[in-house]
């Protein structure tokens, strides 16, 4: 039997509790765990949190379920001494707000199983919001829509939630939602008309301290559906923060929140035809930026062979790889030309090499070597290669590398 009376087992919204020291530990981080002969401090468990709040003028920062051995309040402060009385308060907005979530969540897999015969496998409470995994078969926004909607109905009725300890024999003849979890007597949490299943957390006293229920995502995982539900004041923050960004995103458009979707749809169109439009204008620019290389015979800009090959090795600052790309396909539109371009774009260096259907030269073996000196991958098929790197301040050296190694591989002289 535990060695500590667990006083929320009776009374979730039991806040303030006196008790005696019983014992003192340390944990492997050097913090200090006391254990109490009674406590109302939930300790972490069944995917909900622990509680927070103050033992005398210590911090509880954690309370860890030690199981026969009791429950370790793990402080921040001065111990207290073995044997001594000590008081202690819980954080009450953190406590409602796990007793919501955890209620909630009792409701919601509930009506899961009511609607559609689907059991929730796991439940956690995290930061800012809750997840459940559900065996639902062939999961749709309107299914969990339905289920949502049946949830609130419950909640919004104001049921009663009450707590009965049995046996179980007696367990074995009720009808429980859940297998239980441990053998011995059981602490079932039963919501009126709706729901009993076995429990060791905290709950609300009736449905309508939950408020409301709502679904933020879902998602197909390890074979379950993955609900991300909120309730309570949890709920309420989301909504308050989701509206806001609903104002402002239709203050932009100088228009009402529930007018901003189309707005942004047709945005998000408008946007589209444009990024076409300026792609058509990039290939045009392209095509007369290679022009001019090809005629540049700046020696850090062109080199070119007896046979007439063209090799343009150049470096820019702030382009981005599909311009790069462009730029490359624009001059091996030439007949007997090698591209050997580099971008300096903030922290990353983008390299492109390309050769004309009738230049020699492997571009994909040129940009391994050329990434091996900027700390970078890239790779491609042995006309054009692509790749970058985190060595920025030498993409200069890796352009004239490459360039140097297709020079003498062809027997090139700088023109």
């Amino acid at each position: 039997m535990s060695t500590t009376e667990r006083l929320y087992y009776q009374d979730s919204r039991l806040l303030e509790f006196d008790a005696r020291v019983i014992g003192l530990s340390e944990l492997d981080d050097g913090q200090i765990a006391v254990t109490l002969d009674r406590t109302a401090f939930y300790p972490t468990g069944g995917g909900q949190p622990g509680d927070t709040g103050m033992l005398g003028d210590a911090r509880v920062i954690d309370c860890i379920d030690a199981e026969d051995e009791g429950v370790l309040h793990v402080i921040q402060g001065p111990a207290p001494e073995m044997g001594d009385s000590v008081h202690g308060k819980i954080d009450w907005l953190r406590r409602l707000d796990h007793l919501q979530q955890h209620t909630g969540q009792h409701i919601l897999s509930a009506a899961f199983v009511q609607l559609f015969d689907a059991p929730t496998l796991s439940f956690r409470v995290l930061e800012h919001e809750c997840e459940i995994d559900v065996e639902l078969v062939g999961p749709t926004d309107e299914r969990i829509e339905q289920a949502v909607d049946r949830a609130n109905q419950v909640i919004w009725e104001s049921r009663p939630i009450s707590i009965r300890l049995v046996t179980p024999e007696e367990a074995a003849t009720l009808p429980l939602r859940k297998e239980p979890a441990r053998s011995g007597d059981l602490r079932l949490i039963e919501i009126g008309d709706f729901d009993l299943t076995p429990c060791g957390g905290t709950h609300a006293s009736s449905t309508g301290e939950v408020g409301v229920i709502t679904v933020r995502t879902w998602e197909r995982a390890k074979g379950l559906t993955r609900i991300h539900f909120m309730a309570g004041v949890r709920a309420l923050a989301d909504y308050r923060k989701a509206n806001q960004t609903a104002r402002e995103v239709g203050e932009l458009f100088s228009a009402g929140r529930d007018d901003s979707p189309a707005l942004v749809a047709r945005l998000v169109e408008e946007n589209k035809k444009l990024k076409r439009r300026v792609g058509e204008l990039e290939q045009i620019a392209c095509r007369v930026e290679a022009d001019e290389l090809l005629h540049d015979h700046a020696p850090t800009v062109s080199h070119e062979a007896a046979d007439g090959i063209r090799i343009v090795a150049k470096v820019f600052d702030d382009r981005d790889a599909e311009s790069l790309k462009q730029l490359a396909l624009a001059l091996i539109a030439h007949p007997n030309t090698v591209a050997i371009l580099g971008s300096r774009e903030e922290d990353t260096g983008r390299l492109v090499f390309a050769r004309s259907s009738d230049a020699a030269g492997d571009m994909n073996t040129l940009m391994r070597e050329a990434c091996s000196v900027i700390d970078g991958r890239g790779g491609g098929k042995p006309d054009m290669a692509q790749g970058g790197g985190k060595k920025v301040e030498k993409l200069a050296e890796a352009i004239e590398s490459a360039s140097k190694r297709l020079r003498n591989l062809r027997g090139i002289s700088p023109s």
